[in-house]
């Protein structure tokens, strides 16, 4: 048997929920562990804006298997 379960971050704000409250205490929360540097992001490194080369070079990399933390690429 098979469960597929899916979870939209901002599911309270788009649909309006009874309970958006808590998505404001949650931001909240996540921003004061930002701010006592106890949480950080996870970004490993930005490749710069979006395009052939930069995606080639993202591709070779995480087939490399020399990727810690998330590789970003700007300018969507």
């Amino acid at each position: 048997s098979v469960t597929f379960v899916w979870e939209l971050m901002f599911t309270r704000a788009v649909f309006n929920t009874e309970d958006i409250i808590e998505q404001h205490r949650l931001l909240n929360q996540v921003s004061a562990l930002v701010d006592a540097k106890r949480l950080r992001t996870t970004v490993g490194k930005s490749l710069g804006t979006i395009n052939a080369a930069n995606l080639k070079l993202a591709h070779v990399a995480l087939e490399a298997g020399t990727v810690v933390g998330k590789l970003v690429l700007s300018g969507f």
